[in-house]
This record gives structure tokens, sequence and C-alpha cells, in this order.
């Protein structure tokens, strides 16, 4: 005989699963379950057991923290920890990260938390900080804020409209797929410190390298993000280590210059 869920996960299942844009038969395979029981569980009309919720919460995509979350509103408790970043448990993830940093010299490294805020970079990190207000490099440093704001590294940014654009794009990519009110106001914020833009009819995306004035000359920067998919602590898995690479051999030439000097 089945009992009722609590009505909080079969909300929450139904917005996940509507908002990943999966239907139901998709994730019942996907879960392996039967679209069925699925819809009872939407319904209200059955209790999940705890590795069903699990199961469903990894088929979805979704974060360890938002797992958290629908474990919770099934009457479960939650089942990753979050860490503090100075915990001892977490001192041999950061130390093997430090280590990633340092050998990306000469070129720029960072590992930030959620929202942008600065955990650690490397030496070559000040390329992107030359010229910025002092308040912007206060900890915590946010480096969201500092890429965008006109006190900060767009200053120096040559093609700021569409290398601005790109880094606002990105993020509401990630809003879109998890909802946070507190990046919502962020984004809102970074948008008003770019100007509008009208990309024209021949426009293929705001993708584009980072065009940044330095007096060395100017440096065009790709960059590469990465994220620790696997990790079972929340807050190793919302680190992300975003690492620049030069776009081509002035760019390089002046960076391996600068750590020379550095």
């Amino acid at each position: 005989m089945t009992t009722a869920t609590e009505p909080g996960f079969a909300r929450q299942l139904r917005y996940w699963r509507t908002l990943r844009r999966v239907s139901q038969l998709d994730l019942a395979i996907r879960a392996d379950t039967t679209q069925r029981h699925l819809s009872f569980l939407e319904q209200g009309r059955s209790r999940p057991g705890r590795t069903m919720v699990v199961r469903l919460a990894e088929s979805l995509g979704l974060s360890l923290r938002e797992r958290n979350g629908l474990l919770l509103s099934a009457g479960y408790a939650p089942l990753f920890p979050e860490s503090d970043p100075g915990a001892a448990e977490l001192a041999p993830a950061l130390e093997a990260l430090t280590t990633i940093l340092d050998g990306h010299l000469p070129y720029p490294a960072l590992i930030t938390r959620p929202h942008g805020v600065l955990l650690a970079a490397n030496t070559a990190f000040d390329v992107l900080t030359e010229g910025a207000a002092p308040w912007l490099l206060e900890p915590p440093v946010n480096v969201l804020r500092l890429a965008l704001h006109p006190a900060g590294l767009a200053a120096r940014v040559l093609n700021l409209p569409e290398w601005g654009r790109h880094v606002t794009e990105a993020l509401r990519g990630k809003v879109a797929r998890s909802p946070d009110p507190a990046m919502d106001e962020l984004i809102a914020e970074l948008e008003g410190y770019l100007s509008q833009t009208d990309p024209g009819p021949d426009h293929l995306g705001f993708a584009v390298p980072l065009r940044l004035r330095s007096a060395d000359g100017e440096l065009s920067l790709i960059t590469t993000l990465t994220s620790f998919a696997t990790a079972v602590d929340i807050t190793l898995a919302e680190l992300q280590l975003e690492a620049f690479l030069p776009a081509n051999e002035q760019t390089a030439r002046i960076l391996r210059d600068l750590a020379a000097q550095r």
C-alpha cells in the first residue's frame, strides 16, 4: 500500500522536470522506474524511497545542493555535506588546486566560489588586477564585479561590449538551469555596467577572446572553466577553476616576460 508523499516533494519534482524540459517517460527511463510510478510521485499519491529521490535528482542533473533540497522536500536528511573552505577534510583537495594554479604560470588562473567570490589565484592574476580600484580588491573579492566594473578590469578591455555580454550570457545560462535569486541580482548589476550592443545580421554569438590593454601591448586571452563534478562535498563541487590561455604568440611572449620580471 502506498502512502502520500510530502506535498513539497511532488511540487519540487514537477518543477525540476519542467525546468529541465524532460518528459515523464524520459525521466522514468533515466531513473529506472515506470512512468506510472513517476506520475504518482508528481501527484503526491506515492512516497519515494530515499534511493529513488537520489536517482531522480541524478537523472535531472541537479547539483549537490539541489539534491539535498529534493531530499529534504521528501522528508529525508541531506546526503551531501557542506564544509567550510578551511576545513581539514578539504585541505588535500585545495592543496592540489593550488598546485594546478602554480602549474599554469606564466598565465593567469584563479579559483572561485559561487557568485564569483575569489578563493585563490596564482601570481599572474596581477595582470587582471592592474589599475583596479583598491576597494574592488578588498576581500572577499568578487571577480565578476572586478571584471566588468568601470573601476576594475573593464577600463582596459578593448572589446568590452562583446566580451562583457559573453560573461553575462554565460551566467544567465547557469541561472536558467539552476535558479538563484542572488545571482539574478548580480547579473542585473553587471549588465548595468555594459552599454547596449547591436550585434547585427552577421552576429555569431558573444564567445570572444578577452582583448586587454597593457603597458607591454595588447593581450588576447581565452578562458577554460573547470568544475569538480565528482566531488561529494558541496563546497568542493561548487568551486570553479578559470584558467586564461594566450590566443596568440604576442600574448604568450608578454606573459612570459612579465613572469620573468615578477
